[in-house]
């Protein structure tokens, strides 16, 4: 499927909540994407951590070529990495459907992302809570998804930071419909609400989903969450 073809089926989707990997069990990784399967998820979001950008540490090319084998799943990779440039291609050719960079860690953010859209991926700006809006101006008419981190980038389990809500609603008034809107950390029940009238549309979600005993029911639930009229 095309770069495309993701990106219209996540919009149509909203609000999609997707599981970030980070809480799974890695021991028995194929099982855990059957059950997100059957919970009806749209997208599969993984945290790649370097242990310098971020001071934690997760997993790389190995777990996404892995996750490629055994589902079809869009793949969403959020690299928390220094020096992105120098794994793009080796996540695309990992299996990676849409690739995120931080604006923190790069002088040439637009270079970036319009190499990402060259390999037929879709192209992701990510900022942290601490880092201004305006950082990623320049960026938003060369990518097809804005991340809002509503925490610092690095460690799951965060309390949410309602300074990203500031950040998705004026997005939303930057980009219209032509990025989507991406938030990750602290998305509960509790959250997840504020999040889709803020204007995200794509929901990233840990320990709401893992730490529960039935992962569709969960999933249901949140995105009730979310729209609920």
């Amino acid at each position: 499927m095309s770069r495309r073809r993701h990106l219209l089926s996540l919009r149509q989707s909203a609000p999609a909540v997707l599981p970030s990997l980070l809480l799974c069990d890695f021991a028995n990784l194929e099982r855990e994407v059957r059950q997100l399967e059957r919970a009806g998820v749209q997208a599969l979001h993984l945290d790649v951590m370097d242990g310098r950008f971020v001071p934690n540490l997760t997993y790389g090319m190995p777990i996404v070529e892995a996750l490629r084998g055994v589902t079809d799943l869009p793949l969403d990779v959020h690299l928390m990495i220094d020096e992105p440039a120098s794994y793009i291609k080796q996540f695309h050719r990992a299996g990676a459907d849409i690739i995120t960079i931080h604006v923190e860690t790069t002088q040439e953010p637009v270079t970036l992302l319009q190499q990402i859209r060259d390999l037929d991926c879709g192209a992701g700006i990510a900022l942290n809570p601490g880092t201004p809006l305006e950082r990623i101006e320049s960026c938003l008419g060369h990518c097809d998804l804005a991340l809002v981190m509503s925490v610092d980038a690095g460690f799951g389990g965060q309390s949410f930071q309602p300074v990203a809500l500031e950040k998705l609603q004026s997005l939303r008034q930057m980009v219209g419909d032509e990025v989507l809107l991406e938030v990750d950390g602290g998305v509960n029940k509790e959250t997840v609400r504020d999040c889709f009238d803020a204007g995200a549309q794509l929901l990233v979600v840990g320990s709401a989903i893992f730490q529960q005993p039935d992962y569709a029911a969960a999933v249901q639930n949140l995105t009730n969450s979310a729209s609920l009229t």
